[in-house]
C-alpha cells in the first residue's frame, strides 16, 4: 500500500486486552479530519483481517509471521494466575509455576504465551477461548494462566489473580501487511513511538492532511468537469440548446435586415 492509496479513514484492529485509547486520543488531536475507527477482533481472526486489507493495521499479540507482516513490539504484559478467591495461592502477593504444580492448568486454544512446557496438570480438553477458560475456573475445574489484561477483561466477583514471577510474558505489537507502508500507518507508528508533531521522520500531520485535501479537490474537479462536458453536448443532440436558439435568432435578424426610412 502507498500513500496515494490511503482510504478515507484509518482502521485499527485490536484484540481483547489491547489498550489503544491513549494513541487514539493523540491521533484525533493531530489528524482531526481523518477518522480513526477501532475494529474489535478475536485473536484467531486478527491476522487474516490485517493481511486482507480489512484494516490498515492492528494491535495484536506477538509473535506474528514475519514473512507476511511488519511488526513493532510495543509492550509486555504481566502474566497472572486466575484462581477462585478462596484458593490457597491467594495468601501470597506473587506465585511461581512450582506453586501450581499440582493444579489442573487450563490451556485455551487462543493462548499466546508461547509455552515450551506447560505447567501443572493438563485438563482433559482445551477450552476454545480464554473467556471459556475463565468460566471453568469459576466452576472449580482448574486455574488459568493469562495476560493480566485478559484477567481484568474477564473479571468476576468470585475470582481473583496473582502475578506469576517465572512465566512467559505476552507481548503486544503494532502489525501491518508486508509491502509499502502507507502515510497513515507511518503517522500511527510515530504516535506509538512517541514522536513529536515536528519530527523529521516522514510527513507531518499537516502535510498528510494537506495532501489528502488536494487529492479530494482534484477528484471533485474531475467529476465537475465531466458533468459540464455532458451538459455542453446536450444542445446539438437535442437540437434546442441555448447556443442553438441564439444562433437561430441572429440568422433570422440578418435576413430581415434594417427597416427602410420613409421619405
Amino acid at each position: 500500500m502507498t500513500g496515494s492509496d490511503d482510504p478515507a479513514e484509518f482502521r485499527l484492529a485490536y484484540v481483547p486486552g489491547a489498550t489503544p485509547a491513549k494513541w487514539v486520543r493523540i491521533w484525533r488531536e493531530r489528524l482531526p479530519s481523518i477518522p480513526l475507527t477501532l475494529v474489535a477482533v478475536e485473536p484467531a481472526e486478527a491476522a487474516e483481517l490485517v493481511e486482507s486489507g480489512g484494516v490498515e493495521a492492528g494491535l495484536l499479540r506477538m509473535p506474528v509471521d514475519k514473512t507476511r507482516f511488519n511488526a513493532i513490539p510495543l509492550y509486555a504484559e504481566t502474566t497472572v494466575a486466575v484462581v477462585p478467591k478462596d484458593h490457597l495461592v491467594t495468601a501470597a502477593d506473587e506465585v511461581t509455576l512450582a506453586d501450581l504444580a499440582d493444579e489442573i492448568v487450563l490451556h485455551p486454544l487462543d493462548d499466546t504465551l508461547g509455552w515450551t512446557e506447560l505447567p501443572g496438570k493438563p485438563a482433559l480438553e482445551r477450552p476454545a477461548t480464554t473467556a471459556d477458560a475463565v468460566e471453568l475456573v469459576a466452576a472449580g475445574i482448574g486455574v488459568l494462566i493469562a495476560p493480566q489484561s485478559l484477567a481484568r477483561l474477564h473479571h468476576r466477583k468470585d475470582l481473583t489473580y496473582r502475578p506469576l514471577t517465572d512465566a512467559p510474558e505476552s507481548r503486544m505489537g503494532l502489525v501491518w501487511p508486508q509491502g509499502d507502508t502507507s502515510d497513515l500507518v507511518e503517522q500511527f507508528i510515530g504516535i506509538v513511538r512517541g514522536r513529536t508533531v515536528n519530527s523529521s521522520r516522514g510527513q507531518s500531520p499537516a502535510e498528510v492532511e494537506a495532501a489528502r485535501g488536494r487529492k479530494k479537490q482534484a477528484k471533485d474537479g474531475k467529476g465537475r468537469g465531466a458533468a459540464k462536458g455532458t451538459s455542453a453536448k446536450a444542445g446539438p443532440r437535442g437540437g434546442a440548446g441555448k447556443g442553438g436558439a441564439r444562433s437561430s435568432g441572429s440568422a433570422s435578424g440578418a435576413r430581415r435586415g434594417k427597416p427602410k426610412r420613409r421619405g
